[in-house]
C-alpha cells in the first residue's frame, strides 16, 4: 500500500469513527451554545487566544473560526484529563458543559480564511495533511483544527506530542509516528507561512 493510499484509508476510517462516535465527548448542550455568553467568558481566554480567537502568544493556537465540534471536543478533553496542558487543564476544570458550549459558539461564529504566500502553489502542499487540514490550513473535516498561520513551533510541538504519545488521536498518532523531525518542521513551516484572516461575526 502506497503512502497516499494509507493516508486516504486512515482519513476514511477516521470519518467512520467520528460518525459512530457522534462526538460522544462533546456535551449535548453544545448545540444550544450562546455566542453572546461565550464572548463574555472569552475574557479569560483573551490573554493567550485573543478575544477574536487570533492567538497573542506563539505557543497558543488561533481558535477563531474553528468548527464548534472541535472546540468543544478539545475543551472537554482538557476538563476530563484526556488531553493535558499546564494552563488549559486548570482553566477547563472550571467550565461546565454549557460554558464550553457558549465558548464554542462564540469562537466558531467567526470566519477563518487564508491565502497562500507568494511563490507557493496548491500542488506544493504536503499530502500528509491536506485531506483533513486543507491545502491552505483551513480544515476540511469537523474534528480537525485549522492550521493556517499557526507558528511553526506550535505545530511542531503538537506533532511531536502525537509521536511521543503525549497526545492521542486515531489518525494523527499514526501519521506522526512515521514523521522524523525534519519532515515535521517542513509541515509546520508550510502552514505557518499561510496568511490567516479571522473575520469577527457582527
Amino acid at each position: 500500500m502506497t503512502k497516499r493510499m494509507r493516508l486516504a484509508s486512515l482519513i476514511g476510517l477516521g470519518g467512520v469513527f467520528l460518525a459512530q462516535m457522534g462526538f460522544a465527548e462533546v456535551p449535548a448542550e453544545a448545540l444550544t451554545g450562546d455566542a453572546a455568553a461565550g464572548k463574555k467568558l472569552a475574557g479569560q481566554c483573551r490573554t493567550c487566544h485573543g478575544i477574536d480567537g487570533f492567538a497573542k502568544i506563539p505557543i497558543a493556537p488561533h481558535i477563531g473560526g474553528e468548527n464548534p465540534a472541535y472546540i468543544m471536543h478539545q475543551l472537554t478533553a482538557f476538563r476530563e484529563g484526556t488531553r493535558e496542558h499546564e494552563m488549559m487543564t486548570v482553566v477547563a476544570k472550571g467550565l461546565s458543559d454549557q460554558k464550553i458550549a457558549d465558548l464554542a459558539a462564540w469562537y466558531s461564529s467567526h470566519t477563518a480564511s487564508s491565502t497562500l504566500p507568494a511563490g507557493k502553489t496548491e500542488d506544493m502542499a504536503p499530502e500528509d495533511c491536506t485531506g483533513c487540514h486543507g491545502v491552505n490550513g483551513i480544515a476540511e473535516v469537523p474534528d480537525a483544527p485549522n492550521l493556517a498561520g499557526e507558528t511553526a513551533i506550535y505545530i511542531d510541538t503538537q506533532l511531536k506530542a502525537f509521536r511521543l504519545g503525549k497526545r492521542k488521536h486515531e489518525i494523527m498518532s499514526v501519521i506522526a509516528a512515521d514523521l522524523d523531525d525534519a519532515r515535521m518542521r517542513e509541515l509546520a513551516d508550510w502552514y505557518a507561512a499561510m496568511k490567516l484572516t479571522i473575520t469577527v461575526a457582527p
